[in-house]
């Protein structure tokens, strides 16, 4: 890890020799030689990562290193605000600025860069003496202790198991199915101790799965795969050769190995079991051993990389395992707990009970339960006790030490997140870009950051480190990610360990919280109260980090001056009439994430436009806001987001120069005549995400024929403020929009009395979500939107006048999720057999006219969540089953899953 920091610092150099030249001409050849000493270091550190055990010795050399490193950043991060605080704001020297201030201010750089150089070519020379242990027999005991108490062998059985039947069922089905292909695999995938091998075992030895298979085998494989054992253990199994055959197998070279293997497997049905391969690169090798054999042979993976899964077989879906439920914790504790009987919770007094149910909130996979057990019985035989977590943590520190080297800060960084956070993807994108956990050095034409960013996640959730909370609309993608508890922790703590992340859990005795320099330069607050007032200072702090509900908190510091490096701010005001948001934000030149709410008026500064390494800039505010034109000159803006806490956005007034090729989201803007006349919109060509505020009607068309230019826009929002009832739009340029695939419409968007068709017939034929808001349509919408062949999440308020709704047989084909609320005269609402037949969720509020729900309810099979919220009691009743009897049309929704009645 501490290599993966020094990569972070050249990057950073890298970028800051880009875009921050006209600071740092005059020392740019002593930075440059930095940098690549600091490569040089960067090499060793990799080699020095790939080994989980390190002696004292060599641990205190990669401190420093990674020390030095921060150190030089530093320096050259000292010096740029030196040289912008010496010129204007159009990078003129000012003129009463000393020359011998310059070159006081020139000496002092040089000499603390020389003076890190020398250290770090100290190190370099002795670099010969630290060895790095190879893969041979004597090169980490630890790994393999580690690598033993993981080996897995068919014959264990563990009798304590539960919630593994669908699963079981699930693999037996895979495996008994008989394809005639090679090398069919199933595999199932989950995170480091979930129970994939307890699984797996209960299949192999599964007395059906025995009578199907002409031959069965299981090998363990682990981190470091040794093919040729692998195809020694099964070809041995295979043979079950004498002595002195096992003695001329042994001698054959790879390649005869495998030969034999295969030759011995062809006219057999086989059953092999890798358990716990990590790499693809290994089953491309094995994989050759491996024959068609008779049909229905397979090959069982048991994997953490959900990658490995999917190369070895992309005609099978893995099965993927999850953490136990509350229940099935208390089950499994019970079992372990009271092992002579199987009864559960019968078995123990309620005092026991009550203590094991709050035990099982924090343990919740097997194999933690299974490490719990053993560290109890290990205890009491007087063994050395474990650590808290500390056999299950060896296993997860596996998958982390397996990670690519850009992704472990990545990974890391998610520890300052609160426990049980759901987490929001382009959020978590854009402050790993903030962190310069991204180098700008991986974008291309076709490539942007928050591409990258996206792909290191999906990473992060192949490898089982993160889990999927909610999919994006597109139901693809993802929209927010978890991490589950024990990862957290390990987060946490490998993070303090590398001097990467500190978390601060603010005192429920005070508001302030004081930082000083020696804590970390990433720093999370976790507020214990409502308000939380920053004091104290700290220079080299990098990110101040505030992942709470921002409705309940005041964040404030006392004095920006005091934290002049940060790259990431969030500051939050409540109880002001009007924030006038401090001239001193302007100071932190290298801020890159800049977050601001306000529960009132907010005032920015024109300060704010020497924030020239801005990337983010998101802006809460309920009443009104200024915001200088200085704001649309940063040019490395990439995500504008500035929206009114309320039903509508007034949205804001471009500068009309603002013409950033950067820009990739911009809401929400207010659009006129010369935003029009000027074109301006078509100058942001990789804008993908726009919501526009429209004061007049007749504004929208000529700005809709413009984005049908945008290839790169996939989402629009458009709010029409304009209550004049002759205006009618004219949304015909919105079919032409083939890119776009997540539309809202807000606001004064009504259909014409006089007109022939229906205002929502020219939407666009690929869009996927819909959100209609108070548009106040008098013409059924649902004829035309059933239509919308790609349509899967549907939400509608406040749209629709009428007293009856239709939606047709066969309407909806693709539809997942839909929403209504506030359609207040809805009276009949009537839904054809075959509409609807992918729909998960329904949510029904504030219909107060609705009698009953439709009749071709109960032929959506799909639907599985219902929610109900201020219906009229007439309705309620006829749902219910109440003291056993049911209401009239129970029938009608008696096959949905859940159903929330609010």
């Amino acid at each position: 890890m501490a290599g993966a920091i020094v990569s972070l610092v050249v990057e950073r150099i890298s970028d800051l020799l880009i875009h921050e030249a006209v600071f740092l001409k005059d020392v740019k050849d002593q930075v440059e030689s930095l940098k690549y000493e600091l490569k040089r270091m960067q090499c060793f550190l990799e080699n020095v990562d790939r080994k989980p055990e390190q002696d004292e010795r060599l641990h205190n050399l990669v401190s420093q290193i990674r020390d030095l490193s921060c150190d030089a950043e530093d320096a050259i991060d000292s010096f740029i605000l030196e040289a912008a605080h010496q010129r204007d704001s159009h990078g003129i020297v000012k003129r009463f600025t000393s020359i011998f201030t310059k070159l006081d201010h020139l000496h002092k750089i040089r000499v603390q860069v020389k003076a890190i150089q020398t250290k770090l070519q100290d190190i370099s020379k002795n670099l010969p003496a630290y060895e790095i242990p190879g893969d041979g027999e004597d090169s980490s005991s630890i790994l393999k202790l580690q690598q033993r108490l993981r080996r897995t062998y068919s014959h264990v059985e563990e009798e304590d198991v539960v919630s593994l039947e669908v699963s079981t069922k699930e693999v037996m089905t895979k495996l008994m199915t008989e394809e005639d292909r090679a090398h069919a695999v199933v595999s199932i995938v989950g995170m480091g101790g979930i129970g994939k091998t307890t699984l797996a075992r209960k299949v192999y030895n599964h007395v059906d799965v025995r009578r199907h298979f002409d031959f069965l085998a299981w090998v363990y494989i682990s981190q470091q795969c040794k093919q040729r054992e692998v195809l020694l253990s099964v070809l041995m199994k295979v043979l079950s050769p004498s002595k002195d055959e096992k003695e001329l197998i042994e001698k054959l070279d790879e390649s005869k190995l495998m030969k034999r293997l295969f030759d011995a497997l062809k006219e057999k049905r086989y059953l092999v079991v890798l358990d716990d391969i990590w790499r693809s690169e290994d089953w491309d090798i094995l994989k050759l051993a491996f024959p068609r054999g008779r049909m229905g042979s397979k090959i069982l993976f048991t994997t953490r990389n959900r990658n490995v899964a999917f190369d070895a077989d992309p005609c099978n879906t893995p099965i993927e395992l999850s953490v136990l439920t509350d229940d099935e914790s208390w089950n499994l504790l019970c079992r372990k707990a009271f092992p002579r009987s199987k009864m559960g919770s019968q078995c123990c007094s309620e005092e026991f009970e009550k203590l094991g149910k709050e035990m099982v909130k924090n343990v919740e996979s097997l194999a933690q339960w299974e490490m719990f057990y053993e560290n109890i019985h290990g205890h009491l035989k007087g063994l050395p006790h474990q650590d808290k977590n500390g056999a299950v943590n060896r296993i997860l520190v596996l998958s982390y030490n397996d990670l690519p080297y850009p992704l472990k800060p990545c990974f890391l960084y998610l520890g300052h997140y609160p426990k049980d956070w759901e987490i929001s993807k382009n959020e978590l994108i854009r402050l790993w870009i903030a962190e310069g956990f991204i180098s700008p050095s991986l974008e291309s034409k076709e490539i942007s950051m928050e591409d990258v960013g996206e792909h290191f996640l999906e990473q992060l959730i192949d490898r089982s480190l993160v889990q999927v909370s909610r999919q994006g609309y597109t139901g693809t993608n993802v929209k927010t990610c978890r991490v589950n508890d024990l990862l957290r922790d390990l987060c946490i703590k490998k993070a303090k360990e590398e001097k990467l992340l500190e978390i601060i859990q603010q005192s429920s005795a005070q508001f302030d919280v004081t930082l000083v320099e020696p804590m970390l330069r990433i720093i999370s607050i976790h507020p214990s109260e409502g308000k939380v007032h920053l004091k104290g200072a700290h220079p080299k702090l990098r990110s101040l980090l505030l992942p709470q509900n921002e409705t309940l908190v005041e964040f404030c510091i006392s004095n920006c001056k005091s934290f002049k490096f940060l790259r990431v701010l969030t500051l939050l005001k409540r109880n002001v009439e009007k924030w006038h948001v401090s001239n001193e934000i302007g100071d932190l030149l290298h801020l890159r994430y800049l977050k601001l709410e306000c529960w009132n008026e907010m005032i920015l500064p024109q300060s704010i436009g020497r924030l020239k390494s801005l990337y983010t800039l998101y802006i809460k505010y309920h009443t009104d806001i200024v915001i200088p034109d200085v704001v649309f000159k940063l040019e490395r803006l990439r995500h504008i987001v500035i929206k009114r806490i309320a039903l509508f956005g007034r949205g804001f007034r471009l500068r009309l120069g603002f013409t950033s090729k950067n820009i990739e989201t911009l809401k929400y803007i207010m659009v006129d005549e010369k935003s029009i006349e000027n074109n301006v919109v078509l100058r942001w060509t990789n804008i993908q995400s726009l919501g526009i505020v429209f004061t007049r009607a007749e504004y929208v068309k000529p700005i809709l024929i413009l984005l049908t230019k945008l290839q790169r826009l996939g989402s629009v929002s458009l709010e029409v403020l304009d209550d004049s009832n002759l205006s009618y739009l004219d949304l015909e340029p919105l079919s032409w929009c083939h890119h776009l695939s997540k539309l809202r419409l807000a606001g004064g968007i009504k259909d014409d009395p006089h007109s022939s068709c229906h205002i929502l017939k020219f939407l666009p034929p690929n869009i996927v979500k819909l959100t209609l808001f108070w548009c106040r349509m008098s013409q059924d919408p649902m004829g035309v939107l059933e239509k919308l062949r790609h349509l899967r999440i549907l939400y509608l308020e406040g749209v629709y006048n009428g007293s009856k709704m239709m939606c047709s047989a066969n309407g909806f084909r693709q539809l997942d999720s839909l929403q209504m609320i506030g359609l207040e005269e809805l009276e009949e609402w009537e839904i054809e057999k075959g509409a609807m037949p992918c729909l998960r969720r329904l949510e029904l509020a504030d219909v107060d006219s609705l009698g009953m729900l439709p009749e071709g309810l109960r032929f959506i099979t799909t639907l599985q969540e219902m929610i109900l919220t201020n219906i009229s009691s007439s309705l309620k009743e006829r749902i219910k089953v109440i003291d056993g009897r049911e209401g009239e049309d129970f029938y009608k929704v008696c096959h949905i899953l859940s159903i929330h009645i609010f």
